[in-house]
């Protein structure tokens, strides 16, 4: 069963209906319904492209969070070859909100760091959401002074509300493991690429993010705090969520223009969760392009080209 938005009604009455005679059809129980399907599924499609064309902020951020939105694991498992997978900070245990390890992408090595929130209960308590702990942003640590001594690429897929805000969390040193990753990231003497595919929330999706190469699926968000967040600070009222929504630029378009954000990767009508290959296979082409546009740089070019990037963004806004 395909899930729908609240938003996106018209297209599931539209879509039911042909679901329904195509039933009919191969029960047997109508005489010829081909020409009403075909009819009844180009107005559906037609919907969803009018929906689509103009989604506000607040609509692409429910997009975002989709629970059949393809998760860093579909990325993993259809992009890298012969991943394996590395567990623990080495200093006080295992977090899976964050997937990390080492594989091939397309022939060449690379090390992955992958936000999963999951895709049923059982997953996403595992996965906690997608909400890493101080332990999971140490281990992304560890996997990048791996990748760094090995001279080998780090891809990133950005997933998350936000870093966990628990007690335990707090007391282990969130702030701190955050820092220290996102400061790894700067430091980092390979190239890293990062790809926002459905939410990046706070420091915890900068804690990967900060990259040479940053992009976003069209219909991601990435924001200093979630619009629901936002709405409780600044009017006291998180039911004003599609306000903040609009006023704090969290969609693609929105970060490109700003130059935030260096790529926009486009998503079939109906948002990726509607052509999950497809989106993963554009998505490798992003990486595959951002990685030969890096081949040959030293150390000190891609730990430069960094900072000025980032540097130019404050110098820009501000």
């Amino acid at each position: 069963m395909r899930s729908y938005l609240e938003f996106e009604k018209p297209v599931a009455d539209l879509e039911g209906k042909v679901q329904e005679l195509k039933i009919l059809a191969e029960g047997g129980e109508a005489v010829d319904v081909e020409d009403e399907i075909a009819r009844l599924q180009e107005k559906a499609d037609q919907a969803l492209s009018d929906i689509y064309s103009r989604l506000t902020p607040w609509q692409k951020t429910l997009v975002a969070r989709h629970p059949d939105r393809p998760h860093s694991l579909d990325y993993i498992n259809t992009l890298i070859s012969d991943f394996t997978p590395l567990a623990g900070d080495r200093k006080f245990s295992e977090d899976c909100a964050i997937i990390a390890g080492f594989g091939r992408f397309r022939g060449q090595s690379v090390a992955i760091l992958g936000q999963e929130k999951g895709n049923n209960t059982e997953s996403r308590l595992k996965h906690n959401f997608g909400m890493a702990r101080p332990e999971g942003y140490r281990k992304a640590v560890r996997i990048m002074e791996l990748a760094d001594r090995f001279n080998i690429p780090v891809v990133s897929f950005v997933d998350t509300a936000g870093a966990y805000p628990g007690i335990g969390a707090e007391e282990r040193g969130q702030a701190e493991a955050i820092a220290r990753s996102t400061d790894m990231c700067l430091g980092l003497g390979v190239p890293n690429i990062s790809i926002v595919i459905g939410e990046g929330g706070s420091g915890g999706a900068i804690a990967i993010a900060t990259t040479n190469h940053v992009a976003m699926m069209e219909h991601s968000i990435y924001s200093v705090i979630s619009p629901e967040a936002g709405a409780s600070i600044l009017w006291r009222d998180s039911t004003r969520a599609q306000d903040a929504a609009t006023n704090m630029k969290i969609t693609a378009e929105d970060l490109s223009s700003f130059r935030v954000i260096d790529e926009i990767i486009k998503e079939p009508i109906g948002g990726a969760h509607r052509a999950k290959e497809i989106v993963i296979d554009r998505a490798g082409n992003s990486i595959e392009t951002a990685l030969s546009k890096m081949a040959g740089q030293s150390a000190d070019e891609l730990k430069k080209h960094r900072r000025e990037k980032f540097l130019r963004i404050g110098r820009e806004l501000g």
